[in-house]
């Protein structure tokens, strides 16, 4: 920048996570900045590459609502649920409550990081880059289907055993031919 060096730490890079800069950036390339803050003391200039993209959660924002059943990634288990990533950037949190319909103690007995689930979002906060997920609603949903389908095939097992017009006049209709 003019002749001045500055520095943009990994974290300011993009807004996924980043191993190596190299994956990001190369010596040599034309990059636009923020600056984040300049230490006059030390003669040191904080930049940051992200804060000049668009954000995941701005481009995600107009794809979902409530009620979209979405395929994501488990990146982390925690003891209160798991995030799920649902695109680069953006992840959201089904809480244990609802990762199974049955009680579970810890979210690593039904799931493990790294596995591809379907989710239901629940609800969708862009403001605060927060949205709710579940599991469970979608294993209901599943059941319910099942359900239906069952009372379905009863009801037409019922329907068929009963007496059809045949059935009750039999061969009485024969005399009438001639």
């Amino acid at each position: 920048m003019g002749g001045v060096d500055g520095l943009v730490h990994i974290s300011q890079l993009a807004h996924h996570r980043v191993e190596d800069p190299s994956d990001v950036v190369a010596e040599g390339d034309t990059v636009n900045v923020k600056v984040l803050s300049v230490d006059v003391d030390s003669e040191r200039i904080s930049l940051s590459i992200k804060d000049t993209l668009p954000g995941p959660w701005e481009s995600f924002s107009g794809s979902v609502k409530v009620g979209d059943v979405l395929e994501g990634v488990v990146r982390r288990l925690v003891h209160f649920g798991a995030f799920i990533e649902l695109a680069p950037g953006v992840e959201g949190l089904v809480h244990i409550s609802q990762i199974a319909n049955r009680h579970i103690g810890t979210p690593s007995e039904v799931l493990t990081e790294g596995e591809t689930v379907q989710v239901k979002v629940l609800d969708v906060n862009i403001e605060e880059k927060r949205i709710s997920l579940s599991i469970r609603a979608l294993l209901e949903d599943e059941t319910n289907d099942e359900e239906d389908y069952k009372q379905y095939e009863a009801q037409q097992n019922e329907e068929s055993s009963g007496f059809s017009l045949g059935d009750m006049i039999g061969n009485k209709l024969d005399q009438y031919k001639k």
